[in-house]
């Protein structure tokens, strides 16, 4: 028998329908259709009976076949209960059905009476509904015979993290104590005076007589090397001349010299022995002759020479008149000239030095790692320090943003219009403010308490409406030209948002002016938590982001607050 068409109405199709007798195979098939589609729902809790801060087991229990999709509720859905962690699905297959198994961690710091909201899931195309359920937490009794009350402890101060500042520092000093040592050592210290310098700082007529002293540790007579015998010997007198007498005699010729000598002694100006001068200019002779005319006299005249040459360095020193008071004082001028002059030319070295260690220190650097970077390091920036400062990671609000900043967020004061008051909870933390160079800002809201209520009637926060109205708040204290880009945000630990991005012109310190700024949004919510991290900064700043990337790259959120979509 064929069957065309089918007018029976199905109204219930868990229990499959009822036909006649005549429509066995009809029966069959439609209880057939009835069981491959039965689901069933349970929940069960461990307790409904805690204290603060115990946890509740919340099971969500559905049986159902292999085909149907099944969403279990996802983040903060059990408010005002907390959810502190909510387990992997497990799933066990039971004949031809499959049973899937979800357990939900909850509990709540505030004693009182409290309802687990209804709670939505859905299997294939079609919602579910568990019962709402009564929490009581107590608190925790104390028996104060026993234990006794104490005054709540002071703030303790806490060491921050020990870094190698020391160690840097150490480097620094050392470099600095090893450059000043090589400057010491070699411009500033007195150094020992070698045996020339000692000789050449001698009065001349002391000077002389030493060096006729050690004419005979050279030899030269020994060797029969006469030329340079006399050679020396005429070079001392002709110095010493030259030095007190006449000034020009070590480039006079012996003919020249003599002559000046005799009009010195005739103009009476100095007062030479008669046989003084006849003396200088007989061994001049000898020795021009040996020099030039390759003569050889006697070894035992040459020393007879050598023994005049030093009793006419003192018959010449006789003759000297002594020196004046002003040429004393000349000749004192003259010394402590040299010595400023002296002192002048080490300050100019070691300052020339210095500029040239710090000038090759500043290029090295700076071909290293730029020059940009080496001046700010040098002379200080704001967002340098923040960069290479000692970050803190901390969770702020709750649910809990975790994130990771240059310094500590403090907790900012905030109040509540009035028709929102008792209707919502808002906990910001923040750094610096919209004038700074660098701003950050979380802040949690909670929007009233969840009451029993119908779930198919519950709405997503419209995240777009309040991005909208973020900027609103903006545009009221000033910011203007603001752009904005929006795109799927998602944490580390895999909590999705909105990721809101752009630039505008934020007000400066002086009324009127405005400077061209960065911003970005991170924006999180649920069907009663709104979660944002806010950040601004400057668009010249070179290091806003290195520090920008670190901060949203450590953004995370409770793994079970999960942006919902929109429901239409």
């Amino acid at each position: 028998m064929k069957v065309k068409s089918i007018k029976y109405k199905v109204k219930n199709l868990w229990f499959g329908p009822l036909v006649c007798a005549n429509h066995k195979r009809l029966t069959i098939f439609f209880c057939l259709i009835s069981f491959a589609t039965f689901s069933q729902v349970t929940t069960e809790v461990d307790t409904t009976n805690i204290r603060i801060g115990e946890q509740i087991s919340y099971k969500i229990k559905v049986e159902t076949d292999s085909t149907k999709l099944v969403v279990f509720p996802e983040g903060q859905t059990f408010m005002p209960l907390e959810v502190v962690e909510a387990l992997k699905i497990d799933t066990t297959k039971k004949v031809s059905k499959f049973q899937l198994l979800r357990e939900y961690k909850l509990t709540q710091f505030d004693s009182g009476s409290y309802y687990i909201p209804r709670q939505k899931i859905i299997v294939g195309d079609k919602p579910f509904f568990t019962d709402s359920l009564k929490v009581e937490v107590n608190t925790i009794e104390i028996d104060t015979t026993k234990q006794g009350l104490y005054d709540i402890k002071p703030i303790i101060e806490v060491d921050k993290s020990s870094s190698k500042w020391w160690l840097y520092l150490l480097i620094v000093l050392a470099a600095i104590a090893l450059i000043g040592f090589l400057l010491y050592w070699f411009i500033w210290r007195k150094k020992p005076l070698t045996e020339e310098e000692e000789i050449a700082l001698l009065p001349p007529y002391d000077r002389a007589k030493l060096a006729i002293s050690k004419l005979e540790k050279q030899n030269y007579l020994e060797r029969s090397d006469l030329k340079g015998f006399y050679s020396e010997l005429t070079f001392i007198i002709r110095k010493f001349l030259d030095e007190k007498v006449y000034e020009r005699s070590l480039e006079s010729t012996t003919d020249q010299l003599i002559e000046r000598l005799q009009l010195l002694k005739d103009g009476n100006q100095f007062d030479f022995q008669k046989d003084t001068i006849a003396n200088i200019e007989t061994i001049f002779k000898r020795a021009d002759l040996v020099k030039f005319a390759k003569s050889q006299p006697d070894i035992a005249l040459a020393e007879l020479d050598k023994q005049t040459i030093s009793n006419e360095l003192d018959a010449v020193k006789a003759t000297l008149p002594e020196p004046s008071e002003e040429e004393k004082l000349l000749n004192q001028q003259y010394k402590e000239a040299q010595e400023r002059k002296e002192k002048r030319k080490k300050i100019l070295l070691t300052t020339a030095i210095s500029l040239f260690i710090l000038i090759a220190t500043f290029v090295g650097f700076g071909a290293t790692y730029g020059f940009g970077y080496v001046k700010d390091k040098i002379f200080g920036h704001s967002s340098i320090e923040l960069l290479e400062g000692n970050w803190v990671k901390s969770a702020y609000g709750f649910p809990p943003i975790y994130i990771e900043t240059p310094q500590v967020l403090k907790r900012q004061e905030f109040d509540l219009p009035e028709a929102a008051k008792g209707k919502a909870k808002i906990a910001i933390f923040g750094y610096g403010s919209l004038i700074d160079d660098f701003n950050i800002v979380t802040q949690t809201t909670i929007i009233g308490e969840r009451k029993e209520q119908d779930a198919d009637k519950q709405k997503a926060l419209n995240i777009t409406k309040i991005i909208e109205g973020n900027l609103k708040t903006w545009e009221d204290k000033g910011v203007r030209n603001i752009i904005t880009k929006n795109e799927e945000f998602i944490t580390p630990n895999e909590a999705q948002g909105v990721k809101t991005f752009g630039n505008a012109e934020f007000p400066g310190i002086k009324e009127g002016d405005f400077y061209d700024g960065e911003y970005m949004f991170l924006s999180f919510t649920t069907e009663q938590v709104i979660q944002q991290v806010v950040l601004v900064w400057r668009s010249d700043d070179v290091y806003a982001d290195d520090i920008v990337k670190r901060i949203v790259d450590s953004v995370e959120l409770n793994p079970n607050v999960k942006r919902e979509e929109e429901t239409k």
